[in-house]
């Protein structure tokens, strides 16, 4: 297995037959959850069937949806029917993040550079998995999945825990002014635009303009604390998935042939601690 890059408390690696995968101290007691490694081969279903193993549920039980760059969520309520599970793709409902209460699903989303963040209330048990590329990002969907979250199961965002795993960060993340005139259409304060919008200023004696690198996971992280998530209780792995691609898989990077990582969380129920 190739070398795992050095990562900041709470995160650690944990070791499974696939491969290697980034968990969170600060989520342990309340959730099970993981942000997959490229070891796991996905998205061949059967990497799917592997992951549901993993996290202790059947197949039809980890919840997926057909992501589309948006701001919808889903609810996946306990003793529910009909939600969506694996399944086909054209069966799956519309989304980029999903809520909900179930110790008998995990709820799943998957990347390749975009932001995958996963939320625990400390008080209900709910949780969320959230997936956040810049289209997303700019639509505000981590705080609609909040503001779901308040809806379906009384969740305070002061009580929740927030992990933002692997994504492409600004040091590999150049960006065209298009992507500042959509954030601005999106009502976000200038003042965040510009600083989710890093340009290095130009060297002496040089005319060209330093192109634009944004900082999608700082631009959730910033959501989050404005949607009142205590920001100590946010916590970034920092890993850039374009610069460990040993471990890690990127679009920016590889291209169409990039595989994806999933972020996966199942609620624990509330007598059950975490394993030892």
């Amino acid at each position: 297995m190739s070398t795992l890059p050095p990562v900041p408390e709470p995160f650690y690696w944990t070791s499974h037959p696939w491969g290697a995968a980034l968990r969170c101290a600060a989520l342990d007691p309340l959730a099970d959850h993981l942000f997959t490694s490229r070891q796991l081969g996905l998205p061949a279903e059967p990497a799917w069937t592997t992951l549901a193993a993993t996290l202790e549920v059947t197949p039809d039980h980890l919840r997926r949806v057909r992501q589309v760059h948006g701001h919808a969520v889903v609810t996946v309520r306990a003793g529910s029917a009909g939600m969506p599970g694996g399944g086909a793709l054209d069966s799956r409902p519309e989304a980029d993040a999903l809520i909900g209460d179930d110790p008998g699903s995990a709820l799943a989303v998957m990347t390749a550079d975009c932001v995958p963040l996963l939320l625990a209330d400390q008080r209900t048990g709910a949780v969320a998995a959230v997936h956040a590329g810049w289209r997303g990002t700019a639509a505000k969907i981590v705080g609609e999945a909040l503001t779901a979250m308040q809806r379906a199961f009384g969740t305070d965002p002061a009580n929740l825990i927030a992990v933002i795993g692997p994504a492409i960060r600004p040091c590999c993340y150049e960006v065209g002014t298009e992507l500042v005139d959509a954030f601005a259409a999106q009502q976000h304060e200038r003042y965040l635009i510009d600083r989710w919008f890093i340009a290095k200023p130009p060297r002496r004696g040089e005319r060209e303009i330093p192109k634009l690198r944004l900082d999608v996971a700082g631009a959730n992280r910033d959501q989050l604390i404005l949607a009142g998530v205590p920001e100590g209780r946010i916590f970034d792995c920092g890993l850039c998935t374009a610069m460990q691609l040993d471990v890690l898989t990127s679009f920016r990077a590889e291209g169409a042939a990039a595989g994806r990582l999933a972020a996966v969380i199942r609620p624990r129920a509330r007598h059950q601690a975490p394993p030892a």
